[in-house]
């Protein structure tokens, strides 16, 4: 079976954890290069995964003509500039979330990406677990009835000294971090924008270190947002409908557990088995370049998503 030559550009904590492990594990794809500007990361890449070419400039592995698919775990306030170099390379990207730090930016990768055909996709790993496709599968069975309200979380404690995370020049903060999960959770499951947008936020450095949003659809519809890492985490997100309401713990991880539905019928415990988020990923968009089809995540969700984040910030100014 052919795999897809993937370079990494940074030898980011999450390229090294979680990522590129997937990448070895998948059947389409293969970990041919790495480039950090770091001699100490590419060392430490080399000992760890054995890439077939280590580079030390992120511009010396869009140049190599073998690279197929470049993966962008860079600081968010780089996606952009990194992301539309990669394409004009003429390599396939995913990008990590949020694509970049605002409606405008994403844009201009989107059209870069089909000006130069290539595809382009925003790296939401946890659309691709057993959990979310049963979610959607409930979603689609209408069992809920008309959805009238959702509420997600995703937060942890940050106690790691330097980060990034903390930086406002590189896109830090807890809504581009963490929040971007539940917009996106309640982009996949209202499927439309919303009408209203309101906003509470802590700031410290000059970034949000936890925020609150209410997002108002038509029809009265609403979904309550919250992220953060400042105080203990909580991962957890809660579907109610006209007919039912559907419990999701552990939202946007893919380890094994239990959701709940409940209706007039009672109370339902569904188990959820667990699987490789990343490596799911990796998968399906390595083969949906070798089979020319798109991705999972379509690129007009990813704008949807820019804009609420706008928004979301904009209520706070």
């Amino acid at each position: 079976m052919k795999k897809i030559n993937w370079g990494i550009l940074g030898f980011a904590r999450i390229a090294m954890n979680e990522v590129i492990p997937a990448i070895l594990e998948a059947e389409s794809a293969r970990l041919y290069a790495v480039a950090s500007r770091s001699q100490e990361k590419l060392k430490e890449a080399e000992e760890l995964y054995k890439p077939e070419k280590l580079y030390l400039s992120y511009e010396a592995l869009l140049k190599d003509k073998d690279v197929e698919a470049v993966y962008i775990p860079l600081p968010n306030a780089l996606h952009k500039e990194w992301a539309i170099k990669a394409m004009e390379a003429g390599k396939h990207v995913l990008c990590e979330k949020p694509l970049a730090l605002n409606e405008k930016e994403v844009r201009e990768m989107v059209e870069a990406s089909k000006k130069h055909k290539v595809l382009f996709m925003e790296a939401f790993m946890y659309r691709y677990t057993e959990r979310t496709k049963r979610v959607e599968e409930i979603l689609e069975s209408g069992v809920l009835g008309d959805i009238r309200h959702v509420d997600s979380t995703f937060r942890f404690f940050l106690n790691r000294e330097g980060t990034i995370k903390m930086k406002p020049e590189l896109g830090g903060g807890a809504l581009y971090d963490v929040g971007c999960y539940p917009v996106n959770f309640a982009t996949m499951v209202f499927q439309e924008e919303p009408v209203k947008v309101s906003a509470a936020a802590a700031m410290q450095n000059q970034v949000d270190v936890q925020i609150s949003a209410l997002l108002e659809y038509k029809d009265g519809k609403t979904a309550s947002l919250h992220a953060g890492f400042n105080a203990f985490g909580r991962n957890y997100s809660e579907i109610i409908g006209t007919e039912g309401r559907l419990e999701i713990p552990d939202s946007f991880l893919d380890n094994e557990g239990v959701m709940t539905l409940y209706t007039d019928q009672g109370k339902e415990e569904m188990h959820v088995p667990a699987c490789h988020r990343y490596t799911l990923e990796v998968e399906d968009f390595s083969s949906a370049i070798l089979e020319s089809r798109d991705p999972k995540l379509k690129l007009e969700e990813s704008l949807q998503n820019a804009r609420i984040l706008d928004r979301i910030f904009q209520t706070l100014q």
